[in-house]
């Protein structure tokens, strides 16, 4: 099975493919609000050389709390992946989810599938959306 997983922190990102029994990343780090070019990121983990996009079983991405504008940017990005190519994605969440890298990530990820029964359905991308720790305060207008 294979399984692709993307985890950021604001000023560096991880990326994870879990090829079967072969665990292969690749991190980068970059100035915050800059987001890494995702292409430039699969071809360093060995796209269209040692795997396809269409071939990822599973798209996972850490629901990280250290930045959300990153988590959002992250999960349009593997929504779109797992949309087009119609596989199930994995909104991941854990108590130290800061604290961990894309490789963790995808190892949680293919866990929680696993766990499913491999159930699809369970893990339709549309329902994989970041979720806050905390409420978001709005100020209110004309108030």
């Amino acid at each position: 099975m294979k399984v692709l997983a993307i985890q950021s922190s604001g000023d560096q990102t991880s990326i994870c493919l879990i090829n079967n029994d072969d665990v292969l990343t690749f991190s980068q780090k970059h100035q915050r609000k800059k987001r890494p070019d995702w292409n430039n990121m699969l071809i360093n983990l060995g796209l269209n050389k040692l795997f396809n996009i269409d071939e990822i079983c599973l798209f996972a991405f850490a629901n990280s709390s250290s930045s959300y504008t990153a988590t959002r940017s992250i999960a349009t990005y593997m929504k779109g992946l797992a949309v087009a190519l119609k596989k199930p994605l994995i909104a991941v969440s854990s108590d130290d989810i800061d604290d961990l890298y894309a490789d963790s990530i995808a190892k949680l990820a293919l866990l929680e599938y696993e766990n499913s029964g491999l159930n699809s359905e369970m893990f339709n991308p549309k329902n994989a959306n970041p979720i806050y720790s905390q409420e978001l305060q709005y100020k209110k207008v004309n108030e």
